[in-house]
């Protein structure tokens, strides 16, 4: 089990644990700070996250903006292949299609699923990420490409050592 999966596996269970990670993934990656997602479910090949509707999140309007909702697919998608991924792997974004289907003036949850992430081999995958309203409408789509390869090996004398 990779680092990100076992410490949701860990702090879900605690009181507050799900804000807690949530917390920990925006503290990484401090632009999703920008939306206050909240993790509500995380496994291989599934991740849900949910942001409140709030005023930072939305456009002239009053709904929550295109841009808003982008950020959470990318949070969802991200956090899910980083979850999927042996230690042995990591991933890139290439690309973002999205579809705006309609309006959204209730909470969001983005739902991002993907299968073949474990396979060891370069390539790329997409990733679908649902985004609902508080009805279970979905409002947003978004297909992510992320480029999946084997971590690159340090080369020979590079490693860092602690030696003071």
């Amino acid at each position: 089990m990779n680092r990100v999966l076992s410490l949701w596996n860990r702090m879900r269970t605690l009181p507050a644990g799900t804000w807690l990670f949530s917390r920990f993934i925006c503290w990484k990656a401090p632009y999703f700070g920008t939306i206050s997602p909240l993790f509500e479910e995380l496994k291989p090949g599934h991740c849900r996250v949910r942001m409140k509707n709030r005023r930072a999140v939305q456009n002239h309007i009053g709904t929550v903006h295109a841009i808003a909702a982008c950020n959470l697919a990318e949070l969802a998608a991200g956090t899910m292949v980083e979850a999927s991924l042996p230690a042995s792997m990591r991933w890139l974004p290439r690309g973002m299609t999205v579809q705006y289907l309609k309006t959204c003036q209730t909470d969001m949850i983005a739902e991002a699923t993907a299968t073949g992430l474990t396979e060891g081999l370069a390539r790329d995958v997409v990733v679908g990420v649902n985004m609902k309203d508080a009805s279970g409408n979905v409002v947003v789509h978004a297909d992510i490409a992320m480029y999946v390869s084997p971590r690159r090996k340090p080369a020979q004398g590079t490693e860092s050592s602690s030696k003071a």
